[in-house]
Parts: structure tokens; C-alpha cells; sequence
């Protein structure tokens, strides 16, 4: 059986990519969602769609979340002979 490539080697532009496409993708089931959810006639298929979208959203707020944390966000030691300005 194969096994599966636990080692990957992305630079930050690639982690950027990702996550501006998922935040793409994210949008645009939303939008999808609030479509399904202003139909004046709900129906059964409308609820498993909704149930499928909103899987999916949960999926990916979940590993937008998980790629935030493992971050690190650089903050100069107190000793810097400048203040330091965040913004």
C-alpha cells in the first residue's frame, strides 16, 4: 500500500495563496448559502444543500484556522533602540 507524503515544502507566498483561495472559496458559498436561505419556498433538497454547504464552510473556517496558528507574528524585544509601531 502507498503511504502518504507527510513532508512538505511550501514558502510563505505558497500559504498565502492557500489562503487567499480558500477565503475565495469561503465567500462564495456563503453568498450560495444566503441564496438558498432567501428562497421563499424551502424544500428538502434545499435542506441537504445547506447541510452539504455548510459541512464544507465549517471544513474550511477550521483549517483557515489552523493555518492562522501555526503563524508566528514577529514583535522586536523591548531592548530595540526605536519604539515599535504595530499597524
Amino acid at each position: 500500500m502507498p503511504k502518504f507524503n507527510t513532508r512538505f515544502e511550501l514558502n510563505v507566498r505558497d500559504i498565502e495563496l492557500i489562503e487567499t483561495a480558500l477565503q475565495s472559496r469561503k465567500k462564495d458559498l456563503s453568498m450560495i448559502r444566503l441564496g438558498l436561505l432567501a428562497d421563499t419556498a424551502p424544500s428538502a433538497e434545499t435542506s441537504e444543500r445547506l447541510a452539504a454547504l455548510d459541512e464544507t464552510l465549517a471544513d474550511i473556517h477550521r483549517l483557515l484556522g489552523r493555518l492562522h496558528n501555526q503563524k508566528v507574528f514577529f514583535r522586536p524585544d523591548a531592548k530595540a533602540p526605536a519604539p515599535y509601531v504595530s499597524g
